[in-house]
């Protein structure tokens, strides 16, 4: 998995500092989920710039820091859902559960320190923001803007559960959803959800790197 792809999945659905519950429902009422998920990004892009020596030296801070905010704003349950798509037919909150979270676990220690790796200033300039279909949610078109390359398109797609909630990232039209749903098929019709998830959690079981976009950074 290139660093891009990691980065904009991890850090860019990832609040800088969580507001008190009044700041935030005006922050909610003030602003489209777009405008929200574009200030966000950037302030998150900006702090990680400020801060790389730091987290540099202490890998797990990055990792605790990241970890205990990413529940925030990424419907990682839903998620979850959608990664295991027939497999997860009938299973519990529970299991659903154990895999988001691995999965999360085992993305963080493997490329958490991607999250440091972008050049110079990136920003995320928005693009639309356009209803899914059935009222599923809205589609959040963005570019992120690099001092060296072509712009690149990243689409989030959220959903309004208490609260704006990201639930799939799409870098270059590739989806997270969709790239992980293809390669966890195979373990999940030979093993448990229970099971994959330790898998994942123990190192036994890696997801492949998933194409992502051109040029990593």
């Amino acid at each position: 998995m290139k660093p891009l792809f990691l980065s904009l999945c991890l850090a860019l659905t990832t609040p800088l500092l969580p507001l008190p519950a009044s700041a935030q429902a005006a922050a909610t009422q003030a602003a489209t989920p777009g405008a929200q998920i574009v200030a966000t990004g950037n302030q998150i892009l900006a702090t990680l710039q400020q801060r790389r020596a730091e987290f540099r030296k202490d890998p797990a801070a990055l990792r605790s820091y990241v970890d205990s905010q990413i529940r925030n704003t990424f419907d990682s349950l839903y998620a979850a859902r959608l990664v295991l798509g027939v497999h997860g037919r009938g299973a519990s909150d529970a299991d659903v559960k154990l895999f988001a979270d691995a999965l999360i676990d085992n993305l963080m220690q493997r490329y958490g320190s991607a999250l440091l790796d972008f050049e110079g200033k990136p920003r995320l300039r928005l693009k639309s923001e356009t209803p899914l279909p059935n009222g599923r949610g809205m589609k959040i078109s963005t570019e992120l803007l690099r001092e060296n390359g072509a712009p690149v398109p990243v689409d989030y797609l959220v959903r309004n559960n208490g609260g704006w909630k990201i639930f799939d990232v799409m870098i270059e039209g590739v989806s997270y959803v969709q790239t992980f749903r293809t390669q966890f098929d195979t373990p999940l019709q030979q093993k448990s959800i229970a099971q994959v998830a330790a898998d994942l959690r123990n190192g036994a079981l890696q997801p492949p790197a998933p194409a992502s976009a051109k040029g990593g950074r």
